[in-house]
């Protein structure tokens, strides 16, 4: 492929700038720029702006109110979001839940939830991991036992990103104990408001509450929420996990991550002189940044073959690997250079209005909460070790 721009898409990034520039509100810029704590007004708002301009959906086909863009765009798009300050978008419904529904769906499933995804109506969380059932996702227990018109469902999930703002969860639920355990899961669409559900916290590490877990208490599902046919949904989910990891390498974020670190490493001073000048950190900084270039060229080539109508495979796993290795090598050279400056972290800073004096330059408080944050990106949309055993099963014959 052509890695340079033509001037029709340059022409589609100044577009994209003009859009960002007139409709990126600034209290929600600023808030990101300083790493505050978005609210889910916030994101909701930036939801509503994409959704208004006919820009939300980047992955959608345009049959189903998508922008029809093309791998390149998509990339100008991420890319330019990400440099000037805007949220990145809930994925759960757009991103991970739409795809499936699109290729194993029912009409009247395509036709009733794809327009609320859209428009807002219904907020989507992942109901997979369990407690002993994350990378080892095969040997979930929840249950979805068949009676009449409904399934009766029991169990619980963990690690559910966003779920207390959620009011719709797809789940992966044992539906068979006969046969490989791959062969007795489906894919059921659970209302959050069923009697029999509970939700409670998990907070994070850096003190973040992001993630919860869910309890289900005999929870009657029609079985008109099943997608696709029962005891096929690790087949459903494996789709959705391509999707998913293709996400996670998030060269966009990566991108300003590392424009921020320049800045900060400008700023730094060891010796007198400018970090950046440090012979062993330069050293690191560049080649984090070789790295980055090498990811954006791979996930330009691999976005290109998807729009041929090629599926991703084990490249998504290519790209889900080295996207959270760079990531995680921007936020700990980030730390680094802030040094004492880094090592301080309030959660109550994190929040608008905080009045009180920052330790350090406005952008140091909230660099230890990404890095403490960012650990789980090895281990989320499937771990980094189970990653590396599909492309060497897949690429290499082992």
């Amino acid at each position: 492929m052509d890695l340079a721009y033509s001037q029709e898409e340059e022409s589609f990034r100044n577009e994209v700038r003009s859009f960002l520039d007139a409709k990126l509100p600034a209290r929600i810029k600023t808030k990101m720029k300083l790493g505050k704590r978005l609210t889910k007004d916030d994101m909701v708002e930036w939801h509503a702006i994409l959704n208004e301009q006919g820009w939300l959906a980047t992955n959608w086909p345009s049959e189903h109110g998508g922008p029809g863009w093309t791998a390149v765009q998509k990339h100008i798009f991420d890319e330019e979001c990400w440099s000037a300050g805007a949220p990145r978008t809930v994925p759960f419904g757009l991103n991970m839940l739409a795809p499936v529904l699109m290729k194993f769906g029912s009409e009247e499933q395509k036709a009733h939830y794809l327009p609320r995804i859209l428009d807002g109506t219904d907020w989507w969380c992942q109901g997979y991991s369990e407690p002993g059932s994350g990378s080892d996702l095969a040997s979930l227990r929840t249950s979805a036992v068949r009676d009449g018109d409904h399934y009766i469902v029991n169990g619980q999930k963990t690690w559910t990103t966003l779920g207390h703002f959620a009011n719709w969860i797809f789940c992966l639920v044992r539906t068979s104990t006969e046969g490989k355990p791959q062969e007795g899961i489906s894919f059921l669409l659970i209302d959050m408001d069923t009697p029999g559900i509970e939700v409670r916290p998990i907070i994070l590490l850096e003190g973040e509450h992001e993630v919860n877990e869910i309890f289900f208490d005999n929870v009657k599902v029609p079985v008109g929420n099943l997608v696709g046919e029962e005891n096929k949904g690790w087949t459903y989910a494996k789709y959705l996990l391509t999707h998913e990891r293709t996400g996670t390498a998030n060269v966009g974020n990566s991108n300003a991550a590392l424009d921020k670190l320049k800045k900060i490493a400008a700023e730094q001073k060891k010796g007198g002189k400018p970090l950046s000048e440090d012979p062993f950190f330069a050293a690191r900084m560049a080649k984090v940044e070789m790295e980055l270039n090498a990811l954006k060229t791979t996930n330009l080539r691999i976005l290109a073959q998807a729009d041929a109508g090629a599926a991703a495979g084990p490249e998504s796993s290519m790209l889900k690997v080295k996207g959270t290795i760079v990531r995680l090598e921007i936020n700990d050279l980030a730390r680094r250079a802030l040094g004492p400056y880094a090592l301080p972290f309030s959660s109550e800073a994190l929040e608008e209005g905080y009045n009180e004096e920052p330790v350090g330059p406005d952008y140091a408080n909230p660099i230890a909460a990404k890095y403490f944050n960012n650990r789980k990106m090895p281990i989320f949309a499937g771990s980094n070790e189970v990653q590396r055993g599909i492309i060497s099963k897949t690429k290499l014959g082992f």
